[in-house]
């Protein structure tokens, strides 16, 4: 089943700039659909395309990467030959899929962009850890793009809710809240995709299954099976460690701070000895990482400190499989209690996730803040996340909180505001409910309008 997804018209863009000389790279975690929409993009754009799976490629095709790029004429021959496709000088686009497999492939881009005859798109997952790139000269003729799981407006889509979403962005640009059967009905549909996911196969299995959780659930245990299949790969020193943070991320999550505790899985363990392991899991796109920022301004990667990490789940359908167990699905109370609010604690780790899943989405790193208070021995303010406008004219950051309950005190977003009142433009609460304007400040909206921001 071949989804709408926004980053087409990123694929058409690059493809029509006319002064564009560069291959386009796709980065993104396994199954994200990086293949499927780069094949779909060739069929309907190209006169001709070859795609290259180096997960599973012949041997003569290796050998014309290492023997013929000094002569394009007999490589590009050899690849229409064996492919059976016939390429068309600017109307031809060939394909490197899964290039961190053949590092080579990728070096190769410099001489082939420069050739000009025919376009270049590279997809691949892990392409900057350092054992995929050690031995290649990365090509500065590049131009990379990040792809997530479908986003909750694909979700949407993929379900025929087109109208709703457009309502769903009117209201936000309106600054008004929705009509209340039209909110229950937003929700339910955003409950829907916080269940079963981004990634497209879950999608397409919940259509085709007749709306079967259980269904999506083994399919999602088999993307989280192929992700700790390339964690066991990892040839170096930290792949055990890589392995105990993520198989205890709903662990982490399932905590009132959300933050990793290194004393959980190692006694005497610091930040330094998990550099690498966070680089990984970050560089894979299996996670989202969010840094605390100890000066919240507008440049907040200077100010972030990288010994304090929240671990999110690049995907909050895969950290329901994740952290549950096949009975807890099996028996749908599970999702019963999802659909009506009554999962308690385990909600508030769902809702951050989705949260910090649809930040990423939007292009947003993820910073989060906390102060604590020596007298009172706990947090006076703790802000989940913080983004910024990058503007160069007009810079303001814009606090976030996530309340998956109904009663929700608004006391550490209200402390946050008054101490950086002068860098904040909006604060924002994302909550259950409909929305609402609490004061000049602080807006409180509904979850599904995240996507939004």
């Amino acid at each position: 089943m071949i989804f709408k997804r926004k980053i087409y018209q990123k694929l058409l863009d690059w493809k029509n700039n006319e002064s564009n000389e560069t291959a386009l790279l796709i980065e993104g975690a396994r199954r994200i659909g990086k293949s499927t929409i780069v094949e779909e993009f060739a069929k309907n754009e190209y006169k001709s395309y070859i795609l290259i799976d180096f997960s599973d490629v012949r041997d003569i095709i290796l050998d014309a990467f290492n023997n013929y790029l000094i002569n394009l004429d007999t490589f590009f021959m050899i690849l229409s030959v064996q492919y059976d496709v016939g390429l068309y000088p600017h109307e031809s686009l060939i394909i490197f899929d899964e290039v961190q497999f053949f590092p080579k492939a990728r070096q190769s881009i410099k001489k082939l962009v420069k050739d000009g005859r025919y376009n270049y798109i590279e997809t691949g997952s892990l392409i900057s850890i350092k054992e995929n790139v050690k031995d290649i000269i990365l090509p500065s003729e590049e131009q990379m793009i990040k792809m997530y799981p479908m986003d909750f407006e694909e979700f949407a889509w993929a379900l025929n809710q087109n109208m709703m979403v457009k309502y769903i962005k009117k209201c936000f640009d309106d600054c008004v809240p929705l009509d209340d059967n039209l909110h229950h009905k937003a929700m339910m549909l955003f409950k829907q995709y916080m269940m079963v996911g981004g990634m497209p196969k879950c999608v397409s299995t919940y259509i085709e299954k007749n709306r079967s959780f259980r269904e999506v659930d083994a399919e999602k245990r088999r993307i989280l099976s192929l992700y700790k299949n390339d964690i066991s790969k990892i040839d170096n020193y930290y792949k055990s460690r890589v392995s105990s943070i993520f198989d205890q991320i709903p662990a982490f999550l399932s905590k009132h701070e959300k933050r990793v505790r290194l004393s959980n899985i190692q006694m005497n363990s610091t930040f330094p000895m998990y550099k690498e392991t966070f680089y990984w899991l970050g560089d894979s796109m299996v996670c989202n990482e969010c840094f605390s920022c100890n000066d919240p301004n507008v440049g907040l990667s200077i100010n972030e400190d990288r010994t304090s990490v929240k671990c999110y789940m690049g995907d909050t359908g895969l950290l329901i499989s994740h952290a549950f167990t096949e009975k807890e699905i099996a028996d749908k109370q599970l999702y019963k209690q999802i659909l009506n609010d009554n999962l308690s604690i385990n909600e508030g780790m769902l809702f951050e996730n989705i949260v910090a899943q649809a930040l990423t989405c939007n292009g947003y790193p993820l910073y989060f803040y906390t102060e604590y208070n020596k007298e009172k021995g706990h947090n006076d303010i703790e802000i989940d996340f913080i983004i910024s406008n990058k503007s160069k004219t007009r810079l303001k950051i814009y606090p976030i909180e996530v309340k998956s309950s109904k009663k929700y005190s608004t006391k550490s977003l209200e402390r946050f505001i008054d101490k950086y009142s002068s860098r904040i433009d909006k604060a924002y609460v994302i909550h259950t409910k409909n929305l609402s304007i609490k004061s000049n400040k602080i807006i409180c909206l509904p979850v599904y309008m995240t996507m939004c921001l």
